[in-house]
C-alpha cells in the first residue's frame, strides 16, 4: 500500500491524497507535478526511476489506510533555492 506522502521533497508544497499533481516513482519518492517537470525532468533525483503520476486511494478507504503525515524534504541541488525561500 502506497504510503500517499503529504508533501514534495523538493519545495514542500502539499500533497493531500486527493492531488492530481502528486507524482512518484518505483521507490514512493514524492513531488509535486511543477518540480517534477521544471526541475528533474519528470526523472527521479534520488533513484533514476520515472515519476509518474500518483494514484489517488478512494475517499471511503482513506478512513481504514490513511495517507502518511509525516513530511519528507531532502535536499537536492535543484531544491536548494526553493527550500532556502520556505525557511
Amino acid at each position: 500500500m502506497l504510503l500517499l506522502k503529504p508533501n514534495c521533497e523538493c519545495c514542500d508544497a502539499d500533497l493531500p491524497p486527493e492531488a492530481l499533481d502528486a507524482r512518484i516513482c518505483s521507490f514512493e519518492c514524492t513531488f509535486c507535478e511543477n518540480c517534477s517537470d521544471e526541475r528533474f525532468g519528470y526523472i527521479c533525483p534520488n533513484c533514476g526511476g520515472e515519476l509518474v503520476r500518483r494514484p489517488v486511494r478512494p475517499a471511503d478507504h482513506l478512513s481504514r489506510n490513511p495517507a502518511s503525515t509525516k513530511r519528507f524534504v531532502k535536499a537536492h541541488s535543484e531544491c536548494a533555492n526553493v527550500q532556502a525561500e520556505t525557511i
